[in-house]
């Protein structure tokens, strides 16, 4: 498209995080720059200042008092009314750019600079959107989320537009069949030229004028639904009565006590609230079913209007894929994805789920037989959905070796150290000007590389508070690409109307940069990794991660690597803007370095009390059901995105039900309707099977990140894995991945 949106925000609900067998031997794969002996050094001044930032609220990054500035150093922005005006302005430069585009046939030499002109007129709508969708779901202030609301749909809207023209397409078509442009084209240029085209045709080009129109308006619906959908994904629910007799025999005798003592002196029912850590605890440690069973409804059930929500989205969807001449979303989705085809994604996850299934069924057993033992029972009884937990109790993930507390502070150490090795780069803390950020809590830091200097820039909004939506996400608010070769001068003006543009303009200059040792200018990349950490305070020091924590940073970190490494001349292949099913591999590839002990060494100040350490773990057989029903989650999402969406008396709660109880292992429970809570049906539609098949230096660095987008995701795979057969990417590439996804004794965590 013209300008993605929907796949720039990767917004997490609790992932699964699969494991390497054994320890990641990073240096086979070509990946560390220096040999192992070399990985610790004394912290370096660079070090001390990450640990100091995160670690002592007292003495943390201040906003610098020597100049004042707006949102990422904009000077115009700093008020809400400013950002609309920016978003009003820059829909005036896009119509204008539109319109030179449309007039390039008129000049050969404006047919030669088409791709550039796409590409920035790309790039000049996803700015404002990218960073209206970071606004609305960060910004503390209702004023700024409602005018970034406003102008985030008065953008998409019209870029569902320019998907949409006619005049567009047949102009790029003209250059695409032109055999002196095309051999012109570098190999990015291409590609991003070929990306457009293949969103001409997903976009109801060929269709007549009131189907184009009809294009649009569900777009904008889907963008509009999909929004809702996800913000009431993770709402509260309403709790559940407890009565005091169903809380005897708790086994904690922490919070559970307390609870009892709370029950007998009140001789009332207790509210338990879905989500909270009572409702966890019931689940795990009480022995009556009953109230087990209660927490789990009342955690799984949905209102009419969630339901509706999710349905009006998925209908939305599988008509919108219909209009342009596609059987299915997941078919119109997964066209132009690593996968292809929706078929391939069911060989793929169905061989997954077969060879998972033996291993999850011997663990099933096992509960079965806890059960039985429980109820004193003569048969063999039905592990029912809120039994799970309480037989067979969900391990916290732990780190592979015994590890000290980990201050958020030293992880950041660990991360620039790491990156150092791997990449020549470093983070760096800088102070923040006066209105720079949205949060005092926000803090910047320098990405910074060895050979080229600074290349981009990362906002850590990394503490819970009041207001903030919980979970975590890495939102790609700047794109890299090369600006110094705009021709701006040869852009439309309307007379009178600099002072009404001026805002777009000045935005725009702001972004651009020179990297030391590169020819031309670039505008760099900006990232914001948005968590939910405890925030560290005087009285309890700093913020000592859980090991998850630590998992769901290095995953997010990867994400924003991705986009400081994969830095490209076009806007449309830089960073993560790739094929869905690949953008995960980078961040899955740095939680398999969290295997390490000579990557936990990092950590440490001489690594002396990590790297010897020995292995921490035993297997907990239960985790192969979680990953069983992962992968039933893969598969919902397939059915969902699937033509039975349009079937007569569709409904998400039975497919959801016939899925369970035909291929998973613990039936659905009726009355539950959990599928309005996957919030990742949204962002990533007919494409969560990415989070398995994405499992999988120099190397990897040469191979995979510097492309962002602009090569062929299957030829990249195949050259770091040494495996050509994987060049072809057909259906049995995609059962060769499910097979060595098993074979490498990958278990996900809970979902």
């Amino acid at each position: 498209m013209i300008a993605r949106i929907a796949e720039n925000a990767f917004k997490k609900i609790p992932r699964s995080i699969p494991k390497f067998r054994g320890d990641l031997r990073a240096h086979e794969l070509g990946l560390v720059r220096r040999t192992a002996s070399t990985l610790v050094r004394p912290p370096s001044s660079d070090d001390a200042e990450l640990v100091s930032l995160f670690d002592q609220p007292q003495t943390g990054q201040k906003a610098s008092p020597l100049f004042v500035t707006g949102i990422f150093q904009h000077p115009q922005l700093t008020t809400p009314a400013a950002f609309s005006a920016l978003a009003d302005s820059t829909l005036v430069r896009a119509q204008l750019l539109t319109e030179r585009i449309l007039r390039a046939r008129e000049s050969r030499s404006e047919l030669f600079k088409v791709i550039k002109n796409l590409d920035r007129l790309s790039d000049l709508l996803c700015g404002v959107i990218d960073l209206a969708e970071l606004l609305r779901n960060a910004h503390p202030d209702a004023q700024w989320v409602d005018c970034a609301t406003e102008s985030y749909e008065k953008l998409c809207e019209f870029m569902n537009v320019l998907n949409t023209h006619v005049g567009l397409c047949e102009v790029l078509h003209t250059v695409l069949h032109d055999p002196e442009i095309v051999k012109s084209l570098s190999q990015e240029a291409l590609q991003t030229a070929l990306i457009f085209w293949h969103d001409f045709e997903k976009s109801a080009i060929k269709l007549p004028p009131e189907q184009r129109e009809r294009f649009v308006s569900l777009s904008s619906e889907i963008l509009s639904v999909g929004h809702a959908f996800v913000t009431e994904a993770s709402a509260p629910r309403p709790p559940v009565k407890i009565k005091p007799s169903e809380l005897e025999g708790l086994k904690d005798r922490g919070m559970g006590a307390r609870l009892q003592r709370q029950a007998f002196f009140t001789q009332k029912d207790l509210l338990v609230y879905p989500g909270s850590h009572q409702a966890y605890m019931i689940l795990r440690e009480a022995p009556d079913e009953e109230a087990r069973r209660k927490v789990y409804m009342a955690g799984h059930m949905s209102s009419a209007e969630q339901i509706d929500r999710l349905e009006r989205l998925l209908n939305a969807r599988a008509q919108l894929s219909r209009l342009v001449g596609w059987d299915s979303y997941a078919g119109m989705t997964l066209s132009d994805k690593m996968a292809k085809t929706p078929e391939n994604v069911n060989h793929f996850l169905g061989t997954f789920l077969d060879r998972t299934t033996l291993v999850a069924r011997k663990a099933l057993h096992t509960l079965r037989l806890r059960k039985q033992a429980h109820l004193k029972s003569t048969d063999l009884p039905i592990i029912q959905a809120w039994d799970r937990d309480y037989y067979c109790p969900p391990e916290p993930p732990a780190p592979p070796v015994p590890l000290p507390p980990l201050s958020l502070g030293r992880v950041f150490m660990g991360l620039s150290r790491l990156f150092k090795h791997l990449y020549g780069i470093t983070l760096r803390p800088v102070d923040v000007a006066s209105s720079e950020v949205w949060h005092s809590d926000v803090h910047k830091l320098e990405v910074v590389d060895e050979d080229r200097g600074v290349v981009g820039w990362i906002y850590a909004d990394l503490f819970a508070r009041s207001g903030k939506s919980r979970g975590a996400a890495h939102y790609t608010v700047r794109c890299s690409r090369r600006t110094d070769d705009d021709d701006e001068a040869g852009d439309l003006r309307i007379p009178g109307a600099d002072e009404f543009v001026a805002p777009s303009i000045e935005f725009e200059a702001t972004k651009r940069h020179r990297l030391r040792g590169e020819h031309g200018e670039f505008q760099l990349p900006l990232v914001v990794l948005l968590c939910d950490f405890v925030p560290p305070s005087v009285t309890r020091g700093p913020t000592i991660l859980e090991w998850y924590e630590v998992q769901t940073l290095f995953h997010e970190m990867g994400h924003a690597m991705h986009s400081m490494i994969g830095q490209t001349e076009y806007h449309n292949v830089a960073g993560t803007r790739c094929a869905t099913d690949f953008v995960e591999l980078p961040s899955i590839l740095m939680e398999h370095f969290l295997n390490s002990p000579k990557v936990l060494s990092l950590f440490d100040t001489d690594g002396s009390s990590i790297i010897n350490q020995t292995g921490n773990h035993h297997e907990d057989s239960c985790q192969y059901i979680d990953t069983h029903n992962h992968i039933l989650l893969s598969l919902l999402d397939q059915v969902y995105h699937s033509p039975s969406v349009l079937e007569p008396g569709f409904d998400s709660t039975t497919a959801l039900a016939n899925l369970y109880n035909n291929r998973g292992l613990i039936p659905h429970a009726p009355g539950t309707s959990f599928q309005t809570q996957f919030g990742h049906l949204f962002g990533y539609g007919a494409t969560y099977y990415s989070y398995h098949f994405d499992r999988l230096g120099d190397k990897y660095k040469q191979e995979v990140l510097k492309y962002g987008g602009g090569r062929d995701p299957w030829l990249m795979l195949s050259a770091l894995l040494d495996a050509p057969e994987l060049e072809v990417g057909d259906a049995e590439a995609m059962r060769e991945v499910g097979r060595w996804r098993m074979e490498d004794g990958v278990v996900p965590e809970r979902h």
